[in-house]
């Protein structure tokens, strides 16, 4: 089994409020657009990752490839003015008829188990992304009065990766470019263009660094994936 991901990292996450690109921050001294990539480096089916940036910065993320040796990093092609706009540039480049994931640039915690899932559910039926449960009570609210409360069993957050057969998203991205239409992200433009989309349950840990609060979230994930690790080979010994 063998897929290709389209890596978005064009935005300059003003959320995080570090006048940079977030990419760029690090974690344990390595940038985040690192820790990222190398979870598809180290994944046998994976043949190569797209990495879209900011013009400015094709450069510099070129370079993070090769200081790193992240071989599959195989282009980095520019971005758009939206995230959609991006991932097209990006899918665009591919010319095989492989499964393409696309996944946040900063999403550094996904695991291969769940990548390895979403793949084989996506080679069945064409299109499929991550998502977990969510665990809150969930209204609907209108000039800050609750008007219903939803059922919390029919409610799950999404994640990326999303992966899709390629004829599949790429017709998805023509058609809403067509239309100038705009999805809150890739499954959902695969979904208004008439395809069924399935989920695979993900993990809770696959978080997305938005704001200064999540990386200290990241740290402590880092923390306890190398505590649960010292302690598997501890068990080894």
């Amino acid at each position: 089994m063998e897929y290709c991901v389209v890596l978005p990292a064009a935005g300059q996450g003003k959320r995080m409020r570090a006048g940079k690109n977030k990419q760029f921050l690090e974690l344990r001294g390595e940038p985040l657009i690192v820790h990222t990539i190398r979870q598809f480096e180290l994944d046998p089916w994976c043949k190569q990752v797209i990495l879209v940036a900011n013009g400015q910065e094709i450069q510099a993320m070129k370079e993070l490839a090769k200081t790193f040796q992240l071989s599959k990093v195989t282009s980095v092609v520019e971005g758009g003015e939206e995230r959609q706009y991006s991932v097209k540039n990006g899918i665009d480049s591919l010319k095989d008829d492989s499964i393409v994931l696309v996944h946040d640039g900063a999403r550094p915690f996904i695991t291969i188990d769940v990548i390895h899932r979403l793949v084989e559910k996506a080679k069945e039926i064409g299109a499929v992304t991550v998502a977990v449960p969510v665990k809150d009570t969930i209204k609907k609210v209108t000039s800050q009065k609750v008007v219903k409360t939803l059922n919390r069993e029919e409610l799950w957050s999404i994640q990326t990766p999303q992966a899709f057969k390629l004829a599949v998203i790429k017709e998805a991205h023509q058609k809403a470019e067509e239309a100038k239409m705009l999805g809150t992200d890739d499954a959902s433009l695969v979904e208004w263009n008439g395809h069924v989309v399935g989920i695979v349950e993900g993990e809770y840990q696959n978080i997305k660094i938005t704001t200064p609060d999540d990386m200290l979230f990241a740290e402590a994930i880092l923390k306890e994936r190398e505590m649960r690790k010292d302690d598997e080979n501890r068990t080894r010994l």
